[in-house]
Protein backbone atom coordinates (compact mmCIF):
# COMPACT_ATOMS: atom_id res chain seq x y z
CA UNK A 1 0.00 0.00 0.00
CA UNK A 2 1.55 3.12 -0.68
CA UNK A 3 1.57 6.29 1.10
CA UNK A 4 -1.52 7.77 -0.01
CA UNK A 5 -3.88 4.85 -0.04
CA UNK A 6 -2.31 4.37 3.49
CA UNK A 7 -3.63 8.06 4.09
CA UNK A 8 -6.74 7.70 2.95
CA UNK A 9 -7.64 4.19 4.36
CA UNK A 10 -6.70 5.93 8.21
CA UNK A 11 -8.17 9.50 7.70
CA UNK A 12 -11.30 9.04 5.26
CA UNK A 13 -12.62 5.37 4.12
CA UNK A 14 -15.19 5.57 1.79
CA UNK A 15 -18.54 6.61 3.37
CA UNK A 16 -17.23 8.56 6.40
CA UNK A 17 -18.09 11.79 6.51
CA UNK A 18 -14.64 13.05 6.56
CA UNK A 19 -14.59 10.97 2.98
CA UNK A 20 -17.12 13.04 1.75
CA UNK A 21 -15.58 16.53 3.22
CA UNK A 22 -12.51 15.73 1.53
CA UNK A 23 -13.95 16.02 -1.67
CA UNK A 24 -15.04 19.55 -1.72
CA UNK A 25 -11.52 20.34 -1.36
CA UNK A 26 -9.17 21.43 -4.44
CA UNK A 27 -7.79 18.45 -6.07
CA UNK A 28 -4.45 19.63 -5.37
CA UNK A 29 -5.05 20.21 -1.83
CA UNK A 30 -6.45 16.61 -1.20
CA UNK A 31 -3.88 14.82 -0.58
CA UNK A 32 -2.33 16.77 2.35
CA UNK A 33 -5.48 17.33 3.69
CA UNK A 34 -5.80 13.70 4.02
CA UNK A 35 -2.68 13.20 5.27
CA UNK A 36 -3.14 15.96 7.99
CA UNK A 37 -6.31 14.59 8.96
CA UNK A 38 -4.47 10.49 8.96
CA UNK A 39 -2.17 12.38 11.59
CA UNK A 40 -4.62 13.46 13.90
CA UNK A 41 -6.70 9.58 13.57
CA UNK A 42 -2.92 8.13 14.16
CA UNK A 43 -2.37 10.31 17.28
CA UNK A 44 -6.16 9.59 18.55
CA UNK A 45 -6.15 5.96 18.13
CA UNK A 46 -2.83 6.16 20.03
CA UNK A 47 -4.73 6.52 23.07
CA UNK A 48 -8.35 5.82 22.37
CA UNK A 49 -7.41 2.01 21.39
CA UNK A 50 -5.08 1.07 24.37
CA UNK A 51 -6.16 0.55 28.22
CA UNK A 52 -3.15 0.92 29.76
CA UNK A 53 -1.82 4.45 29.60
CA UNK A 54 1.73 3.75 30.09
CA UNK A 55 1.36 1.96 26.11
CA UNK A 56 -0.19 5.05 25.24
CA UNK A 57 2.36 7.17 26.46
CA UNK A 58 5.00 5.00 25.01
CA UNK A 59 2.99 5.40 21.38
CA UNK A 60 2.50 9.34 21.62
CA UNK A 61 6.36 9.83 22.80
CA UNK A 62 7.27 7.77 19.54
CA UNK A 63 5.00 10.22 17.61
CA UNK A 64 6.93 13.04 19.62
CA UNK A 65 10.20 11.37 18.42
CA UNK A 66 8.89 11.33 14.94
CA UNK A 67 8.31 15.06 14.50
CA UNK A 68 11.67 15.65 15.36
CA UNK A 69 12.60 13.38 12.49
CA UNK A 70 9.72 15.15 9.93
CA UNK A 71 11.80 18.22 10.63
CA UNK A 72 15.20 17.20 9.84
CA UNK A 73 13.18 15.88 6.69
CA UNK A 74 13.36 12.27 7.05
CA UNK A 75 10.16 10.79 8.52
CA UNK A 76 9.83 7.36 8.53
CA UNK A 77 5.85 7.04 8.94
CA UNK A 78 3.76 6.63 5.55
CA UNK A 79 1.57 10.06 7.27
CA UNK A 80 4.76 11.71 8.14
CA UNK A 81 5.77 10.52 4.89
CA UNK A 82 3.12 12.21 3.16
CA UNK A 83 2.98 15.45 4.82
CA UNK A 84 6.69 15.76 4.20
CA UNK A 85 5.74 14.81 0.48
CA UNK A 86 3.38 17.42 -0.10
CA UNK A 87 3.77 20.37 2.24
CA UNK A 88 4.87 23.10 -0.55
CA UNK A 89 6.81 24.93 2.98
CA UNK A 90 8.36 23.66 6.49
CA UNK A 91 5.55 21.22 7.70
CA UNK A 92 3.87 22.90 11.02
CA UNK A 93 5.62 20.69 13.61
CA UNK A 94 4.31 22.99 16.64
CA UNK A 95 0.56 22.48 15.56
CA UNK A 96 1.18 18.91 15.68
CA UNK A 97 3.32 18.98 18.63
CA UNK A 98 0.10 20.67 20.37
CA UNK A 99 -2.54 17.78 19.08
CA UNK A 100 -0.10 15.57 20.88
CA UNK A 101 -0.54 17.42 23.89
CA UNK A 102 -4.37 17.17 23.94
CA UNK A 103 -4.48 13.49 23.56
CA UNK A 104 -1.66 13.44 26.31
CA UNK A 105 -4.78 14.94 28.48
CA UNK A 106 -6.81 11.84 27.29
CA UNK A 107 -4.17 9.70 29.51
CA UNK A 108 -4.06 12.38 32.42
CA UNK A 109 -7.79 12.33 32.93
CA UNK A 110 -10.56 11.07 32.29
CA UNK A 111 -13.09 13.55 33.57
CA UNK A 112 -13.73 17.18 33.46
CA UNK A 113 -14.97 19.24 36.60
CA UNK A 114 -16.27 22.13 34.04
CA UNK A 115 -16.39 23.66 31.00
CA UNK A 116 -13.07 25.27 31.49
CA UNK A 117 -11.27 22.62 32.09
CA UNK A 118 -12.98 21.01 28.96
CA UNK A 119 -12.30 23.97 27.23
CA UNK A 120 -8.51 23.42 27.06
CA UNK A 121 -8.51 19.77 25.62
CA UNK A 122 -11.23 21.31 22.96
CA UNK A 123 -9.15 24.10 22.21
CA UNK A 124 -5.44 22.22 21.67
CA UNK A 125 -7.18 19.02 19.87
CA UNK A 126 -10.04 20.68 17.61
CA UNK A 127 -9.05 24.57 17.42
CA UNK A 128 -5.32 23.58 16.49
CA UNK A 129 -6.77 21.19 13.71
CA UNK A 130 -9.09 23.18 12.19
CA UNK A 131 -6.74 26.29 12.08
CA UNK A 132 -4.03 24.20 9.83
CA UNK A 133 -6.64 22.45 8.00
CA UNK A 134 -7.71 25.73 6.63
CA UNK A 135 -4.07 27.36 6.50
CA UNK A 136 -3.93 25.07 3.87
CA UNK A 137 -6.34 26.98 0.91
CA UNK A 138 -7.28 30.02 2.67
CA UNK A 139 -6.66 33.44 1.03
CA UNK A 140 -5.36 35.23 3.92
CA UNK A 141 -3.53 32.93 6.64
CA UNK A 142 -3.07 35.34 8.91
CA UNK A 143 -6.63 35.99 9.64
CA UNK A 144 -7.04 32.65 10.67
CA UNK A 145 -6.90 32.80 14.00
CA UNK A 146 -10.20 35.19 14.10
CA UNK A 147 -12.38 32.59 12.92
CA UNK A 148 -10.63 28.75 12.60
CA UNK A 149 -10.08 28.06 16.07
CA UNK A 150 -13.54 28.85 17.09
CA UNK A 151 -15.03 26.31 14.14
CA UNK A 152 -12.63 23.64 15.52
CA UNK A 153 -13.74 23.73 18.92
CA UNK A 154 -17.40 23.34 17.54
CA UNK A 155 -16.70 20.55 15.64
CA UNK A 156 -14.87 19.44 18.57
CA UNK A 157 -17.85 20.10 20.99
CA UNK A 158 -20.62 18.22 18.31
CA UNK A 159 -18.43 15.17 17.88
CA UNK A 160 -18.43 14.77 21.85
CA UNK A 161 -22.25 14.76 22.03
CA UNK A 162 -22.52 12.30 18.86
CA UNK A 163 -20.07 9.92 20.82
CA UNK A 164 -20.93 9.94 24.28
CA UNK A 165 -21.58 6.28 24.74
CA UNK A 166 -18.49 5.44 22.85
CA UNK A 167 -16.20 7.65 25.05
CA UNK A 168 -18.02 5.70 28.05
CA UNK A 169 -17.02 2.26 26.53
CA UNK A 170 -13.32 3.46 26.88
CA UNK A 171 -14.21 4.51 30.38
CA UNK A 172 -13.79 8.48 29.34
CA UNK A 173 -16.52 11.11 29.98
CA UNK A 174 -16.17 14.57 28.53
CA UNK A 175 -19.73 16.05 29.57
CA UNK A 176 -18.60 18.20 32.29
CA UNK A 177 -19.05 16.82 36.12
CA UNK A 178 -20.80 20.30 37.19
CA UNK A 179 -23.22 19.97 34.35
CA UNK A 180 -24.00 16.15 35.18
CA UNK A 181 -24.69 17.47 38.60
CA UNK A 182 -27.22 20.46 37.64
CA UNK A 183 -29.15 17.40 35.99
CA UNK A 184 -29.03 14.55 38.41
CA UNK A 185 -26.91 12.47 36.19
CA UNK A 186 -23.73 10.46 37.75
CA UNK A 187 -21.17 9.11 35.79
CA UNK A 188 -22.84 5.52 36.84
CA UNK A 189 -25.61 6.58 34.42
CA UNK A 190 -23.48 6.91 31.19
CA UNK A 191 -21.18 4.33 32.27
CA UNK A 192 -24.55 2.13 32.34
CA UNK A 193 -26.44 3.18 29.72
CA UNK A 194 -29.05 4.55 31.86
CA UNK A 195 -31.65 6.76 30.23
CA UNK A 196 -33.87 9.15 32.14
CA UNK A 197 -35.24 12.90 32.03
CA UNK A 198 -32.36 14.13 33.44
CA UNK A 199 -30.09 12.58 31.07
CA UNK A 200 -32.31 13.67 28.17
CA UNK A 201 -32.22 17.29 29.34
CA UNK A 202 -28.41 17.13 29.83
CA UNK A 203 -28.09 16.04 26.86
CA UNK A 204 -30.48 18.68 25.20
CA UNK A 205 -28.20 21.26 26.78
CA UNK A 206 -25.00 19.51 25.48
CA UNK A 207 -26.57 19.64 21.78
CA UNK A 208 -27.94 23.38 22.13
CA UNK A 209 -24.35 24.09 23.47
CA UNK A 210 -22.62 22.44 20.12
CA UNK A 211 -25.37 23.62 17.52
CA UNK A 212 -25.15 27.37 18.96
CA UNK A 213 -20.89 27.07 18.63
CA UNK A 214 -21.34 25.85 15.29
CA UNK A 215 -23.77 28.23 13.46
CA UNK A 216 -21.76 31.13 15.14
CA UNK A 217 -18.25 29.97 13.90
CA UNK A 218 -19.88 29.06 10.40
CA UNK A 219 -20.92 33.12 10.43
CA UNK A 220 -17.85 34.11 11.71
CA UNK A 221 -15.82 33.06 8.06
CA UNK A 222 -14.88 35.87 6.03
CA UNK A 223 -16.67 36.05 2.81
CA UNK A 224 -13.57 36.00 1.35
CA UNK A 225 -12.83 31.89 2.82
CA UNK A 226 -16.00 30.41 2.25
CA UNK A 227 -15.10 28.97 -1.03
CA UNK A 228 -11.65 27.91 0.48
CA UNK A 229 -12.71 26.17 3.00
CA UNK A 230 -15.82 23.66 2.09
CA UNK A 231 -13.66 20.76 4.19
CA UNK A 232 -14.09 22.64 7.00
CA UNK A 233 -18.03 24.06 5.93
CA UNK A 234 -18.84 20.31 4.95
CA UNK A 235 -17.86 19.22 8.47
CA UNK A 236 -20.02 21.58 9.84
CA UNK A 237 -23.08 20.62 7.95
CA UNK A 238 -23.31 17.28 8.57
CA UNK A 239 -22.20 18.26 12.23
CA UNK A 240 -25.77 19.83 12.70
CA UNK A 241 -27.82 17.59 10.66
CA UNK A 242 -26.66 14.69 12.95
CA UNK A 243 -27.01 16.63 16.37
CA UNK A 244 -30.94 17.29 14.87
CA UNK A 245 -30.68 13.05 14.41
CA UNK A 246 -29.37 12.68 17.82
CA UNK A 247 -32.50 14.97 18.99
CA UNK A 248 -34.99 12.81 16.85
CA UNK A 249 -33.90 10.04 18.46
CA UNK A 250 -34.21 11.32 22.11
CA UNK A 251 -31.05 11.56 22.72
CA UNK A 252 -30.23 7.60 22.70
CA UNK A 253 -26.44 7.73 22.39
CA UNK A 254 -25.20 5.92 25.19
CA UNK A 255 -25.34 1.78 23.35
CA UNK A 256 -25.06 3.03 20.03
CA UNK A 257 -23.77 5.13 17.58
CA UNK A 258 -26.09 7.42 15.49
CA UNK A 259 -25.02 8.13 12.33
CA UNK A 260 -26.46 9.70 8.79
CA UNK A 261 -26.21 7.78 6.35
CA UNK A 262 -23.44 7.60 3.43
CA UNK A 263 -26.02 9.16 0.88
CA UNK A 264 -27.10 11.93 3.09
CA UNK A 265 -23.02 12.91 3.81
CA UNK A 266 -22.39 12.95 0.13
CA UNK A 267 -26.04 15.14 -0.28
CA UNK A 268 -24.93 17.65 2.36
CA UNK A 269 -21.51 17.82 1.28
CA UNK A 270 -22.48 18.63 -1.96
CA UNK A 271 -25.03 21.47 -1.10
CA UNK A 272 -22.07 23.10 0.69
CA UNK A 273 -19.92 22.53 -2.24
Amino acid sequence: MNIDDYCQQKAAPAGSSTYYALRQAPLTAQPLLTALYALHRELAESVSEVSDPAVGRAKLAWWQREFGALAQDAPTHPVTQAIARYYASTAPIEAFMTWLSGYQMDLDQARYLDFAGLRRYVEQVGAALANTVAGVTAREPTSLASWAPALGRALLLADIVERTGEDARRGRIYIPINEMQRFGVTAADILHCRYGEGFTQLMSFQVERARRALTDALGAIPAVERRTQRVLRAQAAMSLALLRELEAEDYRVLHQRIALTPLRKLWIAWRTY
